[in-house]
């Protein structure tokens, strides 16, 4: 279900999917994906309210997606062997999302 979240890095109330929460000592904080601006926020719980009608209808600017059969790549290092090799890895790591987001740009 799609929400109207209040993102303070944008200034401006947005359309969310929750993806999850953590309860604080403070209260709720919801992890938020902005469907029209393709980022992820954190918002407190006061600042979430339910879409209106005719709002919810409106195509999203931004969607979730994958690079089909591509999996991410790390260079594992043996320091017995003195080897380096690349193998796959759980995630991927911060220079080759750089790196993608240089060639998209």
């Amino acid at each position: 279900q799609v929400y109207v979240v209040f993102s303070e890095e944008l200034q401006c109330w947005c359309r969310a999917l929750v993806e999850s929460f953590q309860y604080h000592a403070d209260g709720c904080q919801l992890r938020c994906f902005l469907v029209d601006y393709a980022k992820y926020c954190s918002v407190l719980s006061e600042n979430i309210r339910v879409l209106a009608g005719a709002f919810a209808k409106i195509p999203y600017r931004a969607k979730k997606c994958r690079l089909h059969c591509t999996k991410p790549l790390t260079l594992h290092i043996d320091y017995c062997e003195n080897t380096a090799k690349i193998g796959p890895a759980k995630r991927w790591d911060t220079a080759a999302i750089q790196h993608f987001r240089k060639l998209l740009g």
